[in-house]
């Protein structure tokens, strides 16, 4: 099945080729083409149950998807968020929620590609995010600020993380917090603006202010005061996901510079001949296929079932360190040309560096193996 769904996803990324992405990066716009033929195609449905609309695939079936499209020379962060954002809703939401949404999701009539966490002075302490969300009747009264919310211009719909209780006025640092499932095409202008951020990669990532914000209760997604709980049950598909995307990365610079070192000739030989560079090739390729099978093996845990918040972690570490080096390789391989926009080295190393960073950084991820699979103590 698997070689089956590579296969079709391949063939709708040859729609849009180097030149697509090349053109939207030098100017920072948002695929909206390819996303469209992405949703059209049920692919940003295959987390969604049958029942609602979607394909009804497994976290594993999803990852081979976004892997895929990265391995063809194109971003998935575009809108991958979609895939582990809803499963929030899904295993949270209620019944109603969840009729009222996710049909809607997977038919392409409404996208959910927006996740409010982050924020300018907490950073990955969640738990001291100051956002606030006070109930006043039948609504919620949401003031504060998000950053590094991507795609937040090209969403209709919002997953918001905010304090419904005061921290001095919970036992655990972990309570209080609650999800609200916030429709932007009525809140912006009303409450909510958005505010561009430019980066070094084309992310669409913003920074989101929240003015008396009026939310209903209705979209209270679970129980108030639980939704850290919520947010942490969704973080081992993001992690699997996003391994898979960076695996897709790392094989497409190992495949790009394998083919230029046959083809690029110096001193009447191909420079794939020369060990300084066939070896750091290899090296790169191993890193990756070795990263991939901590993909699987998390991917299996998940569907399963089973728990797999190291299986997850370690995936994420290893693919994005795999296809981080297999970037730093291409550049190395290709010379002055790596650095050229014509060849797409450029553009994909920036990509690939994000993940260095985004959704965590690979030091929190190793702080977790310490404290929850080795033992140690604490370190933040």
């Amino acid at each position: 099945m698997h070689a089956q769904l590579r296969g079709a996803v391949r063939e709708l990324c040859a729609g849009f080729p180097d030149a697509y992405w090349r053109d939207l990066d030098s100017r920072r716009e948002y695929p909206d083409a390819f996303v469209k033929a992405l949703t059209k195609a049920g692919y940003l449905a295959a987390l969604i149950p049958e029942e609602y609309g979607g394909s009804g695939l497994t976290v594993a079936d999803a990852s081979v998807i976004l892997e895929e499209i990265n391995r063809q020379g194109g971003n998935a962060a575009a809108c991958h968020a979609q895939m582990y954002i809803m499963g929030t809703l899904l295993r949270h939401g209620s019944a109603d929620q969840k009729r009222a949404y996710l049909p809607k999701i997977a038919a392409g009539e409404l996208r959910l590609q927006a996740f409010g966490v982050s924020e300018p002075t907490t950073g990955s302490d969640t738990t001291q995010l100051q956002t606030t969300a006070i109930r006043t009747g039948d609504r919620y009264v949401v003031n504060g600020q998000k950053i590094w919310m991507s795609r937040a211009e090209h969403s209709d719909l919002m997953l918001l993380i905010a304090r419904t209780t005061p921290a001095d006025q919970v036992k655990k640092r972990t309570e209080g917090l609650s999800v609200l499932l916030v429709d932007m095409r009525q809140a912006i202008g009303h409450g909510l603006t958005i505010r561009p951020i430019r980066t070094m990669m084309n992310h669409s990532t913003t920074e989101v202010f929240f003015n008396d914000l009026e939310v209903p209760v209705a979209n209270l997604i679970g129980e108030e005061g639980k939704g850290f709980r919520y947010l942490i049950d969704g973080l081992n598909a993001e992690r699997i996901l996003i391994a898979a995307e960076c695996v897709g990365d790392g094989r497409w610079f190992v495949e790009r510079a394998t083919k230029y070192a046959n083809e690029r000739v110096v001193f009447g030989r191909p420079i794939g001949q020369n060990q300084g560079i066939q070896f750091p090739i290899a090296r790169a390729h191993v890193a990756v296929e070795a990263a991939d099978l901590m993909r699987w093996r998390a991917a299996a845990l998940f569907d399963a079932g089973k728990p797999c918040g190291a299986e997850a972690n370690m995936a994420k570490l290893l693919a994005a360190d795999a296809s981080w080096e297999a970037a730093n390789m291409a550049v190395q391989t290709y010379g002055g040309f790596g650095f050229a926009e014509e060849y797409d080295i450029e553009r994909k190393f920036r990509e690939t560096k994000l993940y260095q960073v985004a959704p965590l950084s690979t030091n929190l991820i190793l702080a977790y193996i310490g404290e929850h699979v080795l033992g140690l103590p604490r370190s933040y």
